[in-house]
Order: C-alpha cells, then structure tokens, then sequence
C-alpha cells in the first residue's frame, strides 16, 4: 500500500498531506483567494472598503437594479450571505435595497450616486493593485487561469 493510499485507512501521513497541497485545486485556490483578498483590502482600505465590498458594488453597477437573487448567483453566494454584506452598504447610503416593481415580494438593488461616486473613486486604486499582481503572471497563463476559474464558477 502506497503511503497516499495509507489515507484510507485513516492513518493520513505526512506524505499524503504534501500530495494534497501540491495537487489539490480547492486548497491552492483558497490560498489564493485569501491572498488576492488581503492584497486589495490593503489597497482599498484608505477609501473605507474591502475587497468584498468593492466587488459587491461593482456586481451593482448595471444599466438596471439587479434582484438579489442574480447578484447572489453572479457572486456565487446564497442571498442570506448577501443580504448580510449589503446591510454595511445600506447604512452608509451606498447601496439601496427596493421593492420589485414587477414583483413586490422581490428586491432590487441600487448603486446610489454615493456609490456610484465610491465606486469610481475605487478604480483607480483597482487598476494599479490589479495590474501589479498581473504583471506578476506571464501574460498568457493569467488568461488561461482566468478562463479556468470561469469554468469553475
């Protein structure tokens, strides 16, 4: 028996636990993910956002307010989770949460102009955090990387 396949029988060795940080897909993308994170929570952290919320308003920047339920789908996120992270923005008159013309048990979200201005006054900040850590990458493997994680979401 190999030492990986030593895991099935619940004795995980150390061996086994270097194969899964060197293969494992969901372990190297939350590392990742948690270090993208931080690096623009830095950044944006002088305008009073965080990279979570920089994202939310920007998945709020559309011709017409979104309902919940595609924002949370376009986020990946289940609407509880969203309703929560919008309730910071709400308070400070960034975002608006209304009722669905069309449906009033729905709920559509809008960008107010304090957002739509926060929001601009991110991009900048964006742009170079976001071309530092490109220009870390060959240009051709963040193209593929980026067509790869798509897929995966």
């Amino acid at each position: 028996m190999s030492k990986i396949d030593n895991a099935s029988s619940g004795n995980a060795s150390f061996h086994t636990t270097l194969h899964v940080y060197d293969h494992c897909l969901c372990f190297a993308a939350q590392r990742a993910a948690r270090a993208l994170a931080r690096r623009f929570d830095d950044a944006l952290a002088p305008l009073g956002l965080t990279s979570g919320q920089f994202s939310l308003l920007t998945s709020l920047n559309q011709p017409e307010p979104p309902s919940i339920g595609s924002v949370a789908a376009l986020l990946v996120m289940d609407r509880t989770t969203l309703t929560a992270n919008l309730k910071p923005l709400e308070r400070r008159g960034l975002v608006k949460i209304g009722v669905n013309p069309a449906d009033r048990r729905g709920r559509r979200l809008t960008l107010t102009k304090a957002g739509r201005k926060l929001l601009q006054s991110a991009m900048p900040t964006w742009r170079r955090t976001h071309a530092e850590i490109d220009g870390r990458l060959i240009q051709a493997d963040a193209q593929v990387l980026r067509t790869g994680l798509r897929a995966l979401a």
